[in-house]
């Protein structure tokens, strides 16, 4: 979990919720393989069909904007998505993701200068995103979120740990 590598998908300022998972799905299942056939939808959608494990979401400014449907982070992991990069995230959308295992990175520079389809790599503790021959840098995710994403969300890490614990998490070389 400290180090992502994978495919760009790049999506523009304002990505609601609903553009995510659009609510005339949200509100017929609960069924997240269903779900996750619809994700992004809104934004492309062609992205559900070619979406591969680990693929990772550049976005611009104000993603996951909209009503708190914790349904929108859960669709985006569960169709393969390892994280998301934006320049800015609304904050119930950026909460909602971690809480079930989503790494977000605010990291405004990389926008401009990724397309869909080139592949990056992010080092969370480090506060490295690296593409191609270029290095951007973000405020390295904090030590008690690293623990709750490296425990796959804040559910598992309560039933893994038996309370919450804000330690710092084992660090992999």
């Amino acid at each position: 979990m400290e180090t992502l590598k994978g495919k760009v998908w790049k999506f523009g300022d304002d990505v609601s919720t609903d553009l995510i998972i659009p609510g005339k799905y949200k509100f017929k299942t609960i069924d997240l393989d269903e779900l996750a056939k619809h994700a992004m939808e809104g934004a492309d959608p062609q992205f559900a069909s070619k979406v591969s494990k680990g693929d990772i979401i550049v976005a611009g400014e104000n993603f996951g904007c909209g009503s708190s449907r914790e349904q929108a982070p859960l669709v985006i992991k569960h169709a393969g998505v390892s994280a998301v990069v934006a320049k800015s995230f609304a904050r119930i959308f950026y909460r909602n993701s971690f809480n079930i295992g989503l790494p977000l990175v605010e990291c405004p520079d990389l926008y401009d200068n990724v397309d869909t389809g080139d592949v990056v790599e992010i080092r969370l503790s480090e506060g490295k995103v690296m593409s191609g021959s270029k290095t951007f840098y973000f405020k390295p995710i904090p030590g008690f979120l690293m623990t709750i994403l490296q425990d796959g969300g804040l559910v598992e890490h309560f039933k893994k740990r038996g309370r919450f614990v804000w330690e710092e998490p084992t660090r992999s070389q």
